[in-house]
């Protein structure tokens, strides 16, 4: 576990707790750890969900699939990143996603129930935790908002359009790396694959964008 204590420690969760304390905390929150290969569901839709899981290492998908296998990426989590907290406040609660590991992952399990339901006054760190997962959950709420606005768009260019311009602002720059692979950018949009591929190779004749596999250059727009 130790070994993993800078990741945890630069996790949301933990913001602002010093790192002798995070020890402690994660015994009280009866922490353990899983490693998944390649393509294992950590969790999947309908699962009972008790715990938050922190990513150590790899990658994680939060997945929706329909009765046919169509899937929608909802969000994608790196080491540091945390999953399952809404439902792992809610006594009872059954998970309404899949998660899914994208390459060797190993995660952290806690149970937050030691500090949501403790009935007991809780030291200043288990105070500060409680605080960091509150903002947490409203951070991904607007996400979650942000996901709307781009799945409101009409059109798949619409779509695409939106979602480039708002990573180069989130990456500082016209040019960038894109997150996901092609496939999962289609998820991720809800749109065709063969169509999306199609609409980003209009866009680059047209000049409003450059690409090589995930780089990206956004184009200065003519008037």
């Amino acid at each position: 576990m130790n070994s993993f204590l800078p990741v945890i420690q630069h996790s949301e969760l933990f913001a602002g707790i010093p790192a002798e304390e995070i020890s402690k905390i994660l015994d009280g929150m009866k922490a353990y750890k899983r490693t998944y290969a390649k393509g294992n569901f950590i969790w999947y839709a309908g699962d009972p969900i008790g715990q938050i899981g922190i990513v150590l290492s790899g990658m994680v998908h939060i997945l929706q699939e329909d009765y046919w296998g169509n899937r929608n990426i909802l969000s994608q989590m790196r080491p540091g990143s945390l999953f399952g907290e809404a439902f792992a406040c809610i006594p009872d609660a059954s998970s309404t996603v899949d998660v899914v590991a994208v390459e060797p992952t190993e995660v952290l399990f806690i149970n937050v129930n030691s500090i949501i339901h403790a009935g007991q006054v809780l030291t200043k760190s288990q105070e500060r935790v409680a605080l960091n997962l509150l903002a947490i959950m409203a951070r991904r709420n607007m996400e979650l908002t942000q996901k709307i606005r781009y799945m409101s768009q009409r059109s798949t260019r619409q779509k695409l359009m939106f979602y480039l311009s708002e990573e180069a602002l989130r990456q500082g720059a016209p040019s960038f790396t894109l997150p996901f692979n092609r496939q999962q950018l289609a998820d991720f949009l809800s749109v065709d694959r063969s169509a999306m591929s199609a609409e980003l190779s209009r866009m680059k004749k047209e000049g409003l964008i450059e690409y090589h596999k995930d780089q990206f250059i956004l184009k200065e727009q003519r008037a």
